[in-house]
């Protein structure tokens, strides 16, 4: 990192010329002076992150390829260790390790998390590692209530993160979400229906 706005990891000069070409430089310069995005968890991100079940892992290997990853866990399985730094546990998958070999040749990584049903997206720029026996760490990425066993841990620090804006973001609910909607709609349903057969009793 240079001694220039944490938002210097995502605009490096030629995304700079870039945004000056196109005209939007000024905006994010403005950004910039007034603060810029943040490199500490908030309370209002320790809370989006407690209702995710699921984020996207991007890494890096040795020649520069892309790559990302699906991660998926209970709401709240990505934990926030303190201010600066993330965690998971990782468990047993299809064992292809692209992750794992990414970030022992290139620690740099990138988290994209989506909030669909309110039409929300965070973008967080750090660097990653895998850290395997140290049980105490472990035990703090873990889901006690759920099932599989952890094998190690991925610990993410954060250099800086961004909110992004609702354009575009089509909302989707996961079936909890819907359930938690449908459930009164179904309980009043009911209660009609029991108040109609009360006043309306068959012959």
């Amino acid at each position: 990192m240079t001694d220039g706005p944490i938002s210097d990891v995502a605009f490096t000069p030629t995304v700079k010329a870039v945004q000056e070409r196109l005209g939007s430089r000024e905006l994010y310069a403005g950004m910039e002076e007034r603060g810029g995005w943040n490199d500490r968890v908030t309370d209002d991100l320790a809370s989006f992150l407690a209702e995710r079940d699921t984020f996207f892992l991007g890494s890096v290997n040795a020649d520069g390829q892309p790559y990302v990853q699906h991660r998926g866990g209970p709401p709240g399985f990505l934990k926030v260790l303190d201010e600066k730094t993330l965690g998971f546990a990782d468990y047993s998958g299809n064992r292809q390790y692209i992750t794992m070999g990414n970030l022992a040749d290139n620690p740099k990584a990138f988290l994209f998390l989506m909030d669909f049903a309110n039409r929300k997206r965070i973008k967080i720029w750090g660097t990653a590692e895998v850290v395997e026996d140290d049980p105490a760490l472990l035990e703090r990425v873990s889901d006690p209530a759920y099932a599989a066993k952890p094998e190690r841990a991925f610990v993410f620090r954060i250099t800086a993160w961004d909110l992004n804006c609702p354009q575009h973001i089509q909302p989707r609910f996961t079936e909890d979400e819907i359930t938690a909607e449908v459930e009164p709609l179904r309980e009043r349903i009911a209660a009609l229906e029991a108040e109609v057969k009360g006043c309306c009793p068959e012959t």
